[in-house]
């Protein structure tokens, strides 16, 4: 409250609403009902602004912890309609999209209501077409992100490359930014005095206008001085009644009681000191006496702690400009001063566009109207320019825009009953109507901040429930699968484990099969398999005999090499079904989507052997020959093993085996099963019996008494004359007759004595851990084909597996996408309540 100075001036309450009964219109009405209503909806204000706050600062931690909060975009909805019904009313239809993906759009229906609250709702078929007068305009006021990029760039094509949690970043700076805003408008409201902001175009005349609202020179005039800083006017009585100058200190902040804040100096340095700070964003604080009646002054009205500022003119330079925007905030007031000559400039257009979203109303004085010959031609241009940029202005143009020539109102004694007009408008507007002039503009604030909250909320709301209603598709697609898999997750591995059982056995067993009947066909002298690549050779005579037992055992040991082909053909076969069967099962267990095996098996691939490069090589090489029996003879066929191919005498004379079938009670070798006619004596068989007998009798199975008894029999017998007249012929035809017949049986008995000794030789020929040749290689031949089987099992069920861990996550990512988007619906929904209450309570939007 200003101290008087005046001897007359008492500071009562009742003195002080005393003081508005010399104003004109308004002012004639009971001071008190004024004073009471202003009270009242400051009250309401300080409450909406704390509500406010509150709502901000939850959207703030939502946005960052709950739900990357979207920027919608709203533009108008193409409709062919009538120009009868366009040009009176508007559509409510909009079309909604997203900064970050502009190319998506939704028709929706923004609605406001009697408090100007927000509601948007997607267009559905059962939305009722509705229009209204109201302007029903959807783009931001107070949280629009404004990028000025250049002038080529757009807001558009900015942020429409941005990703959603980069904008959100930008909406949470731009939040961060209204709750400063508004804890600046809470100290406003709850501060009693009231700061007029002049400002306008440089050369527009502000500071001759502030001249003439003091009613004496203080401002210099001369080449616009004053235009290089803020000149603040205050009433004297706030400094003890002493007009001067404090040159506030940079980088401090303004105290009148501490002198080391500013400095002082006598009114007549102030063009001076404006000068000379003219590079500077110097803040200088004028008191001055105003030594008319409180009726009449504005500085000295009584009630009400007023300043005048004199700002820096908008286009003098960037600088300067963005200082006078920045100090809006603290403005209760803004007298915009505009040139007749110029009206309104660019700069001026950008200052009040940025103005109006805060403050509905502007005082506006169009200076140098008298210099103007077309003066209607001037006033319709001007308030048409106003009516595009503030609309409540141009609404009370009777009130709050005169066209003056604040020049004249200097003129001692010269009437100027336009700038009088003016003067106790602006009183009036200052004092009488300070709910609309100093609390309308935080309402407008906080209503258009509320609209911007609502239609972030309401776009936000549409995007949680269209999340909510893909998700819930989603998982209405991807659950019944994930629980078919759960489900046959056990069939599919028991499956598979019966695939690989039943393959491996199967192979085991027909190679047993193979082999066991290649086995028993050598040892009876033939063929092992009856195939034309391998063929007994033949019988080259007498002379060739030894070669031709060495053939057979040749032929006899490839046969063996050639049914272990068999066995693995078969074995091939075997695994290409059960491979087969594998992709089948997949077919059957995995899912639609999920990439199938396209491996192509080779069964020529299995039984090849690996060798590597060379010691400490990682890298193998394939061998390019395939070889059967390859855990024998470091891995070659028996045809190839040098120990099996010796030929002895006894492949021509097998001894052992004939004295076992004549010497042993006449039974035949249990482990050769020939046919009947192989157990007969023959000549060969006989004279294996007598090199037996020989053998026999060189060693000890006859002793020396026993050698020496028979001696002497023959010699008895020998000594008969007839039986020395018939031992020389019968001798000789003997002797004739077994060498004929055994030259004849060489060739069936040579392949049948070969046969018995490869087949033994074979029997004892041990692979790993002490298997027989035919266990050994049903075993090398089942674990390839398990291996095969196995390798094609794990990976179908690494497919198996990794799709069904792929739509748990799914389910997962689906089942916590709706979860948010629930509560986001919820929170947006609640916010809007919250808004729409803040607005009924404080009655912002409506005007007092």
């Amino acid at each position: 409250m200003a101290q008087a100075y005046h001897p007359s001036r008492v500071n009562s309450p009742s003195n002080q609403l005393a003081n508005f009964d010399g104003l004109s219109g308004e002012g004639q009405l009971k001071v008190e009902d004024i004073q009471e209503a202003y009270v009242e909806q400051k009250d309401r204000l300080v409450n909406a602004i704390d509500a406010t706050q509150g709502i901000l600062r939850e959207i703030r931690t939502f946005n960052k912890n709950e739900w990357i909060i979207r920027y919608p975009q709203y533009k108008e909805a193409f409709e062919a309609v009538s120009p009868v019904s366009a040009s009176r009313r508007k559509s409510l239809r909009r079309s909604l999209s997203f900064a970050d993906d502009p190319a998506t759009e939704t028709e929706v229906v923004v609605r406001k209501k009697l408090q100007r609250s927000v509601t948007v709702s997607p267009i559905s078929e059962n939305t009722e077409e509705e229009e209204t007068d109201e302007d029903a305009s959807s783009d931001f006021n107070v949280l629009r992100l404004d990028l000025k990029l250049g002038p080529n760039s757009t807001v558009t094509s900015l942020v429409s490359q941005l990703e959603k949690s980069s904008i959100a970043n930008l909406l949470d700076e731009r939040i961060g930014a209204s709750l400063n805003h508004v804890d600046k408008l809470r100290l406003r409201v709850e501060d009693t005095s009231s700061k007029v902001l002049v400002t306008g175009d440089l050369n527009a005349g502000k500071s001759t206008f502030v001249n003439a609202l003091l009613r004496r020179e203080v401002m210099p005039v001369d080449q616009q001085p004053c235009t290089t800083a803020f000149c603040e006017v205050h009433d004297a009585a706030e400094n003890q009644g002493v007009e001067e100058v404090h040159v506030i200190s940079q980088s401090v902040s303004y105290d009148a009681n501490d002198e080391s804040t500013f400095t002082r100096a006598p009114l007549s340095e102030l063009e001076g000191i404006v000068g000379e700070n003219e590079n500077t964003e110097r803040i200088l604080k004028l008191y001055l006496a105003d030594t008319r009646t409180p009726s009449e002054s504005l500085l000295n009205n009584g009630v009400v702690d007023i300043s005048l500022i004199d700002a820096p003119g908008l286009n003098r330079d960037s600088l300067k400009t963005t200082a006078l925007f920045a100090r809006q905030e603290e403005i209760d007031v803004v007298v915009f001063v505009v040139s007749a000559e110029n009206h309104f400039t660019l700069s001026a257009r950008e200052f009040l566009a940025n103005a109006s979203k805060e403050k509905a109303y502007l005082f506006i004085v169009v200076n140098k109207f008298e210099q103007i010959k077309n003066k209607e031609k001037c006033r319709r241009l001007v308030l048409e320019q106003i009516k595009q940029l503030s609309p409540r202005t141009h609404e009370s143009a009777d009130d709050l825009v005169h066209f003056v020539d604040s020049a004249a109102a200097l003129q001692p004694y010269a009437p100027n009953p336009s700038f009088d007009d003016l003067e106790s408008a602006l009183r009036s507007f200052v004092l009488v109507k300070r709910s609309k002039s100093k609390l309308h503009p935080v309402s407008t604030y906080l209503n258009n901040l509320l609209g911007d909250i609502e239609l972030l909320a309401g776009a936000n709301s549409i995007v949680a429930t269209t999340e909510l209603e893909q998700a819930k598709e989603s998982l209405a697609q991807i659950k019944p699968v994930l629980e078919r898999m759960k489900n046959g997750r056990e069939s599919l591995e028991e499956g598979l484990e019966t695939l690989e059982e039943e393959g491996a056995n199967g192979a085991s067993s027909r190679s047993k099969v193979t082999l066991a009947q290649a086995l028993e066909r050598v040892g009876q002298g033939k063929l092992g398999v009856n195939d034309p690549s391998v063929s007994f050779p033949s019988y080259p005579g007498i002379l060739g005999v030894w070669d031709y037992a060495r053939d057979v055992r040749k032929a006899l040991l490839a046969s063996l090499d050639f049914a272990v082909h068999l066995a693995e053909d078969e074995a091939r076969i075997t695994t290409s079904a059960g491979v087969d069967r594998i992709k089948d099962l997949g077919e059957k267990y995995l899912p639609a989507g999920v990439e199938r095996n396209r491996r192509v098996f080779m069964p020529e691939a299995m039984f090849s052997t690996i060798r590597k490069a060379n010691k400490g090589s990682t890298k193998g090489r394939r061998s390019s020959a395939v070889v059967a029996g390859g855990i024998y003879g470091l891995g070659i066929g028996l045809a190839q093993q040098s120990e099996l191919l010796e030929t002895t005498f006894f492949d021509l004379f097998d001894v052992h085996h004939q004295v076992w079938l004549h010497l042993s009670d006449g039974q035949p070798d249990k482990t050769n099963k020939d046919d009947d006619e192989s157990s007969a004596p023959t000549a060969l068989g006989l004279a294996s019996v007598g090199v037996g007998a020989l053998t026999m009798v060189g060693g000890q199975a006859v002793g020396a008494k026993g050698f020496i008894e028979g001696i002497i029999r023959v010699t008895d017998l020998f000594g008969n004359e007839t039986v020395r007249k018939w031992a020389a012929p019968v001798l000789g035809a003997v002797t004739i007759g077994m060498t004929a017949y055994l030259i004849l049986e060489l060739p069936n008995s040579i392949p049948k004595t070969v046969g018995r000794r490869v087949r033994t030789s074979v029997l004892h020929l041990h692979g790993e851990d002490d298997l027989s040749f035919v266990d050994a290689h049903a075993l090398r031949i089942s674990r390839e084909t398990r291996k095969v089987l196995r390798l094609a099992s794990w990976d179908l069920k690494g497919r198996f597996n990794g799709a069904m861990e792929e739509r748990g996550k799914e389910v997962h990512v689906k089942e916590e996408i709706a979860k948010k988007a629930t509560r986001a619906m919820e929170w947006f929904g609640e916010l809007c309540r919250k808004s729409e209450e803040i607005r009924v309570s404080a009655r912002l939007g409506i005007d007092v």
